[in-house]
């Protein structure tokens, strides 16, 4: 199936006009006719099935012909992830991330940090490519950044867990602390990891430390692992 990204679609809408270049790929990369049905979502739960009435490259119009809301995620993921030196790497793990079904992204800047500047328009649009290929319904919040000192102060529901590599530390699977069916937030560090003072910090702000395994990771994978172990919870749930 096809899906299509129309955020301003609500339920109850006849007709759905597209923009100029989604328009253009339907008709000149998919080859769609009038008559054909196109799947979009609004990226909050929704799916609708179109039929198309008007197949032109400059404005496509379709008809709803049914939509129905998909049920909710039983759990909550929040990811709190670095930005990473190469910026091609922090945008594929927007992508994988979004795959699994990650429900919200914060670019957290620390004391390691060698990006300090994110362009969120074009994160954006990695997040809405990555939602159509993978055919869910509910696009991820992407959060402005913030620095790490202000992110760990702020109150958050349910289990709030940091990633790093300190040897000296004490440190539980994360496989073995989470729980399924509740909302989790996952810290993972920038190269070099963070700082002694940022980990004592978060554990004073009630963060628990956890390892991702004996391998050393890099930002974006320790990202993915932390994604897909939740998801994995979950689903044996």
């Amino acid at each position: 199936m096809q899906l299509f990204y129309h955020p301003e679609v609500t339920d109850g809408d006849k007709e759905v006009i597209f923009p100029r270049e989604e328009s253009k790929h339907i008709v000149k990369v998919l080859r769609k006719k009038e008559g054909d049905e196109l799947h979009l979502t609004n990226g909050k739960g929704w799916i609708f099935t179109t039929q198309l009435i008007t197949a032109n490259p400059g404005n496509c119009i379709a008809r709803v012909l049914h939509s129905q809301m998909d049920p909710p995620s039983p759990y909550h993921l929040h990811m709190a992830v670095a930005p990473t030196k190469m910026n091609d790497r922090y945008e594929w793990f927007l992508e994988k991330a979004t795959e699994i079904g990650v429900h919200e992204i914060t670019p957290v800047i620390c004391d390691h940090s060698e990006r300090k500047v994110v362009k969120l328009n074009r994160y954006e649009r990695v997040l809405q490519s990555a939602l159509k290929q993978s055919l869910h319904t509910r696009f991820p919040v992407l959060h402005e950044p913030v620095s790490f000192e202000d992110f760990v102060k702020q109150d958050f529901e349910g289990q709030k867990f940091i990633a790093h590599c300190e040897e000296d530390s004490e440190k539980n699977l994360l496989s073995k602390r989470l729980q399924a069916k509740t909302s989790v937030i996952v810290l993972i560090g920038p190269e070099g990891d963070f700082s002694s003072e940022e980990v004592k910090k978060a554990q004073t702000h009630g963060w628990e430390a956890v390892s991702l395994g004996s391998s050393r990771l890099r930002t974006e994978t320790a990202a993915i692992v932390a994604c897909h172990t939740a998801a994995l919870i979950n689903e044996e749930e």
